[in-house]
């Protein structure tokens, strides 16, 4: 069982490694800019592939790429077919990565809740007393 799931995330990664390189070098689509394929999830009999991406130029654009990367799955499944050593290429399924997003607004989180335990220490009067570590060195 955990053989398994080894060789399936071994396949995702090569998947990954080999998307990436055919999305920048291969795909002439407008649509398809500045992508990462950022996780590859392979299904247990390899038939299909969730690809996650994410772009650097906001939700918009990101909907435009996936449009561009889901008329070209066929093009980018058969030259994988040619690297991969599968009896089964996987069908290619591109959806976007929200783990960005999500980890954007986690950040935001605890820098506010930070803030506001500053804030509520300094109006308690209970400030920590400042480390030699916290201090700039000449």
């Amino acid at each position: 069982m955990a053989t398994q799931q080894n060789r399936q995330r071994r396949v995702g990664d090569q998947i990954q490694k080999d998307l990436s390189a055919l999305i920048r070098l291969r795909v002439k689509d407008p649509r398809v800019g500045m992508v990462t394929v950022t996780w590859v999830d392979v299904a247990a009999d390899y038939a299909h592939a969730k690809v996650y991406v994410s772009s650097l130029l906001g939700d918009a654009s990101l909907e435009r790429t996936i449009e561009g990367l889901q008329e070209a799955a066929g093009f980018l499944r058969r030259e994988l077919g040619k690297g991969l050593k599968l009896r089964i290429t996987p069908q290619l399924h591109f959806v976007e990565d929200p783990s960005i997003d999500r980890g954007a607004r986690m950040g935001a989180l605890i820098g506010d809740a930070l803030a506001a335990d500053h804030a509520l220490a300094e109006a308690h009067g209970n400030l920590p007393e400042a480390s030699p570590d916290d201090e700039e060195s000449p």
